[in-house]
């Protein structure tokens, strides 16, 4: 089983259309798949029309592995299943902090389903706290959508020095440009100075910024299923096998 967590420090960059999305593609391409929303927000269980448990609150997450995989429910899509969040989900972090091994209480949640799934995709919430190191540790691979601006370079580079300062492998690390718009130079600049500075640490699709990914919340729905032919709907599907050529 693999874990891929759609993180990112700065909120608004589209983290959420991608954890919806990849999902959806791992399912399509046969991968029995599990998104699990950690955002008290819950927009992923939003747009896959699905109810959060209340029965999955406090500490029943962390401590309750009946409950936790109770909680999960069917999609209307082959082989994805979702675990909608829920707005206790905003006190995790009280919750860790009072548990021993707090960093690796997440990871041990998650192996309760490990039998049930080849890929869980995590929606993360965009802070830095104990439940993102939750999310650092347990996670195989870390997707960070990035807009092309300079605030956006700016919390990559210091999601990076974390990573470091820290002693995490910044391998895990995959950034992708998010929200973008080809009429506009910073853009351009931005992304031609950051794939230079970062090679390494960054995928080669990017996002378009598109009416479509917006149409989301009407449609309840990702855009792959909605739209797949149009430039979202191809990137989105050329961003779900560059990211299951490295890392399933």
């Amino acid at each position: 089983m693999k874990i891929i967590a759609c993180y990112s420090n700065k909120g608004g960059v589209g983290k959420t259309a991608a954890s919806v999305n990849l999902a959806y593609a791992m399912a399509a391409s046969g991968y029995r798949t599990l998104l699990c929303d950690l955002d008290p927000q819950g927009a992923s269980g939003f747009y896959f029309r699905v109810k959060p448990s209340r029965k999955l609150a406090d500490t029943a997450f962390f401590k309750d592995a009946e409950k936790f995989a109770g909680a999960i429910r069917g999609s209307d899509y082959e082989n994805l299943d979702i675990l909608p969040a829920n707005m206790s989900f905003r006190d995790f972090d009280v919750f860790l902090s009072q548990m021993r091994n707090s960093h690796n209480r997440l990871h041990k949640s998650l192996k309760a389903v490990k039998g049930e799934y080849d890929v869980i995709v995590l929606d993360c919430p965009p802070t830095i706290s104990t439940l993102s190191q939750n999310v650092f540790h347990s996670a195989d691979a870390i997707l960070v959508p990035v807009i092309p601006t300079t605030l956006s370079e700016r919390t990559f580079e210091q999601l990076i020095d974390f990573f470091q300062e820290n002693k995490l492998p910044v391998q895990k690390l995959h950034g992708f440009f998010s929200m973008v718009q080809g009429v506009k130079n910073l853009h351009a600049e931005t992304m031609q100075s950051m794939g230079n500075k970062f090679s390494k640490r960054f995928l080669k699709t990017h996002i378009p910024f598109a009416s479509d990914i917006e149409r989301m919340g009407i449609h309840r729905a990702p855009v792959m299923a909605t739209a797949a032919n149009s430039p979202a709907g191809i990137a989105y599907h050329e961003l779900a096998e560059e990211i299951m050529s490295r890392i399933l």
